[in-house]
């Protein structure tokens, strides 16, 4: 029979939370004159993750490893950890009010008896207690939120993941165009102006002048889908795309259902709230059937020339269900990777462990995709991030479980 105080199980009751007793225990070490750090409390809740947290010695063992760094300071660990973790009442909630440890002078804590227990020197001069309870709830909330479903967010996870979004940083692969610019040193001689720099020297070339290719940032293109069965995604991803929309300088949005819709234009809007209702306002059919075929084909034939130029990057968003013409599906997806320098299909569904791709709307897709990726929490919405930037070191991702 396992006890109900056992490390195992403080993360499970409201009697103990694992990350907060934790937390005070770092700080009753730092009172008893051990140095622990914040950085080294980061490590223990990350090394938690590789071992049984049922086995106590376990669980002893390796905050010791990690918080103690003189043999001296051994024994003291010791006997607060047996002092910290031992059995409580069910019931009892086990909260240390370290800040009335040194109130009185004339009474010795048990802090204080382990402090002159484990060393018979004068002991270091306590330092004042960091606030580590908070980084770390923040860190534990943050790691928690990055890999949650966009569908299963509350309101203020919402709100939150919002706020994380506009923190993204995105930058697009560079594509060498064949303009030349001045350089100082580069694969190009550059004739004119070394003849005019040595105009002084009786036209000897003396001094060489060089240019080397420009480099440019790729343009990118996102079609979004916005029907009915996206409903629980689309205003997540459409603040995404706004993101990437005010920090890149060559975007292209697009929203379909039953229809194709450019929204280019309303997603420059410094509010993302007021950008997000003119949306929903100019797609009249927000939240209704799923055409791919048909608004690919409006795609490829009103819009490709305008905006698939210097080899832009196209980005589906879409679960794949459709109710049009498969084979338009299949001809205007062949006829949209052939414009595009990289046709990348992002599917919220992808990040279920049990998904596989039997719509058939997918299936017609899947031969044309150069990566099929998921996009259905933060993470994956970074692994995009460092897929966009590397785009020309890193080979096509096709259907396989890669993300978790």
């Amino acid at each position: 029979m396992t006890n109900p105080n056992d490390p195992a199980r403080i993360d499970q009751n409201q009697s103990g939370h694992l990350l907060r007793n934790l937390v005070l225990f770092g700080r009753m070490l730092r009172s008893s004159g051990l140095p622990v750090t914040p950085t080294q409390m980061l490590d223990v809740v990350e090394a938690l993750k590789y071992i049984h947290l049922r086995r106590r010695e376990d669980f002893k063992n390796t905050l010791r490893t990690i918080l103690v760094n003189r043999v001296e300071h051994l024994a003291l660990f010791d006997r607060a950890f047996d002092l910290f973790w031992r059995p409580h009442q069910q019931n009892e909630v086990l909260v240390l009010e370290l800040g009335s440890l040194h109130q009185n002078d004339d009474q010795k804590t048990e802090v204080e008896k382990l402090t002159n227990a484990g060393s018979q020197t004068e002991p270091p001069a306590p330092e004042s207690p960091e606030p580590l309870l908070e980084p770390v709830y923040t860190y534990s909330a943050r790691e928690v939120l990055r890999h949650k479903d966009f569908a299963d967010l509350t309101p203020d996870e919402l709100a939150e993941v919002k706020r994380l979004m506009k923190k993204m940083e995105w930058q697009l692969e560079r594509r060498r165009t064949r303009r030349r610019v001045p350089a100082g040193q580069g694969a190009y001689l550059d004739l004119r102006r070394t003849f005019r720099r040595n105009l002084r020297h009786g036209g000897i070339p003396l001094k060489l002048t060089w240019r080397e290719r420009k480099f440019k940032r790729r343009p990118l293109v996102v079609i979004c889908d916005i029907s009915g069965s996206m409903e629980r995604y689309a205003r997540v991803l459409l603040q995404f795309i706004y993101t990437i929309s005010n920090g890149l300088d060559k975007v292209e949005a697009f929203a379909f259902s039953t229809r194709l819709t450019r929204i280019t234009r309303q997603l420059r809007q410094k509010e993302i709230d007021v950008a997000l209702d003119q949306v929903v306002a100019l797609c009249q059919d927000w939240g209704g059937g799923t055409r791919i075929g048909d608004a690919l084909k409006t795609f490829n034939y009103r819009w490709s020339r305008r905006v698939l130029t210097q080899g832009a990057i196209v980005l589906i968003i879409s679960d794949g269900w459709d109710r049009g013409d498969i084979d338009r599906l299949k001809t205007e997806m062949e006829r949209l990777q052939l414009n595009a320098q990289r046709l990348i299909w992002l599917n919220p569904l992808l990040g279920s462990a049990s998904y596989e791709p039997l719509t058939r709307g997918i299936q017609a897709a899947l031969p044309y995709i150069d990566d099929f990726l998921p996009v259905h929490n933060l993470v994956s919405l970074e692994q995009l991030g460092h897929l966009l930037e590397q785009l020309g070191e890193r080979k096509p991702v096709r259907f396989r479980r890669v993300f978790s």
